[in-house]
């Protein structure tokens, strides 16, 4: 069994290992995840950032559990809690549109906290 030092640095690398492994092409992912091939494309090489909802399409398409891509991008910790995009994703009263926004909206404010925050040295002199 992998370790984890033994496991790609970034959600990119993860999935084209697994591509690799399952011995498909991108395009051949791409079309089964119903996702553009640059799209994808960018995403092993770590220029995109994917979506809960389209690593929730990439699982899939490579027969690996959800859980597991999301764990490996971050968006679960490890003991299994899902984390808020996770948990939009997921969301079947939602539609596509609606996870879309939602996912944008909290990725903003969450963007908008961190570049408000104080310095962590700070944080802890007024504690």
């Amino acid at each position: 069994m992998a370790t984890p030092k033994d496991l790609p640095e970034d959600i990119g690398s993860f999935i084209r290992d697994l591509r690799q492994t399952a011995k498909i092409s991108l395009r051949q992912l791409a079309d089964k995840a119903g996702v553009s091939n640059p799209y994808l494309s960018q995403i092993e090489r770590g220029l995109r950032k994917p979506s809960a909802e389209v690593l929730q399409q990439i699982a899939s398409a490579l027969r690996v559990s959800t859980p597991a891509m999301y764990l490996r991008a971050g968006l679960l910790d490890g003991e299994g809690q899902q984390g808020v995009l996770a948990a939009i994703a997921v969301d079947p009263e939602l539609t596509i549109a609606q996870k879309q926004s939602l996912t944008q909206i909290y990725e903003t404010f969450r963007n908008e906290n961190a570049r408000n925050a104080p310095p962590a040295e700070d944080a802890e002199e007024t504690k």
